[in-house]
């Protein structure tokens, strides 16, 4: 049989039928949430946190996929040091680190 001729028929009293639709999209727009907008702003304020501990001396990972150490930090930008070559130094955004390992945590480690 055609579907759409039970999706366009009403229950009985007509006002049921829309109760139901508005409770359906209320339960739609709150999976929406927690499955798509909840998880991103978690992941964005862990990204924040991890930016606001940048000292020099911290050794990160870059989105690119290269390792470092912080020489310098400024507001939106760090000095990274790449390599065993101290005149290897390049301006990166603060944005560009992945991860970020403290020399006070690999001692511990250890």
């Amino acid at each position: 049989m055609n579907n759409l001729i039970f999706l366009t028929q009403t229950a009985p009293g007509g006002g049921t039928s829309l109760i139901m639709m508005v409770f359906w999209i209320v339960i739609m727009g709150l999976a929406f949430y927690f499955m798509a907008i909840r998880p991103q702003k978690k992941q964005q304020r862990a990204m924040e946190a991890l930016i606001s501990t940048l000292a020099p001396g911290d050794s990160i990972l870059t989105s690119s996929g290269f390792y470092g150490v912080i020489i310098d930090v400024m507001e939106e930008v760090i000095i990274v040091e790449f390599g065993n070559n101290k005149n290897c130094r390049i301006p990166m955004k603060k944005t560009a680190v992945v991860e970020v390992e403290k020399p006070n945590t690999a001692e511990k480690e250890k």
